[in-house]
């Protein structure tokens, strides 16, 4: 019997086999790679990808679906299935030699920011991700300065990583049918930030207030951190909204803030 979607868990089963063919072909799977899949639900991309990969190790929250994947899945030697949240789940565990991990998911609507974030800890060790999330957010993660979809999450997903939008995925594809348009993204670390930021923490916290009220002007947004003229020092207009600033002058906002000197 199949398993039934849970909605506590945000499950949307994936049945479309163009769709599976394309995300399979979208991987770019080499010999001797090692893969990680994020939440295998009924297994649909989990078995063409045992077809392909050396060795493919699953993190999968529900433990009936753990139960249910292997005793599907029983005959292949090269699959290991963890019990586990994604979200406190320690991949670099499954990188113990320096290797580098290939991760792919259809990623749960409810958790999939935090989660991209709770990987982007352990980027050393991840050579590239191919997430099917809910289309806005593959905009927003894709998206450049002086757009609506451009935002916080814009900006630190493209410190880390150079993304790419690949296609779009449809409700039909689906079981339970969700409301929403899927689309297909890749994500790859880089290998050297794209931008010297002397504190990563500080420009997520600049970043989050730059845009905490989106309307604001920097002056306004950014008053507790810098003043409108050690914005203007650094050669950004401070006149302009948060939208319309790049990585590159945020990564200058953020480095203003974390050497100012710390007053008793």
């Amino acid at each position: 019997m199949a398993h039934q979607a849970r909605k506590r868990f945000g499950q949307n089963f994936l049945h479309d086999q163009n769709i599976i063919n394309n995300i399979i072909g979208s991987a770019m799977i080499r010999d001797g790679e090692n893969w990680v899949e994020i939440g295998a639900g009924q297994g649909a991309l989990t078995e063409p990808l045992l077809k392909k990969v050396q060795h493919l190790d699953v993190v999968e929250l529900d433990r009936d679906l753990v139960t249910w994947l292997e005793h599907k899945f029983s005959s292949y030697t090269n699959l290991k299935i963890y019990s586990a949240d994604a979200l406190r789940f320690d991949f670099s565990s499954l990188a113990p030699n320096g290797e580098k991990l290939h991760v792919i998911g259809n990623l749960p609507y409810n958790i999939s920011t935090p989660l991209m974030f709770h990987l982007l800890e352990t980027t050393d060790c991840i050579a590239d991700m191919l997430f099917m999330l809910q289309k806005e957010v593959v905009n927003r993660i894709c998206a450049q300065p002086n757009g609506n979809s451009y935002g916080r999450l814009s900006v630190m997903m493209q410190y880390y990583c150079a993304t790419e939008w690949l296609f779009d995925v449809p409700p039909e594809s689906f079981n339970p049918v969700p409301q929403v348009m899927s689309a297909i993204v890749r994500l790859v670390p880089h290998s050297k930030p794209p931008v010297e930021v002397d504190d990563v923490k500080i420009l997520g916290q600049v970043v989050t207030e730059a845009f905490s009220q989106r309307r604001k002007t920097l002056r306004n947004s950014l008053k507790k951190s810098l003043s409108e003229n050690e914005i203007i020092d650094l050669g950004i207009d401070a006149n302009l909204r948060a939208e319309n600033i790049s990585l590159e002058e945020f990564a200058k906002l953020a480095n203003a803030v974390s050497r100012k000197p710390i007053i008793d």
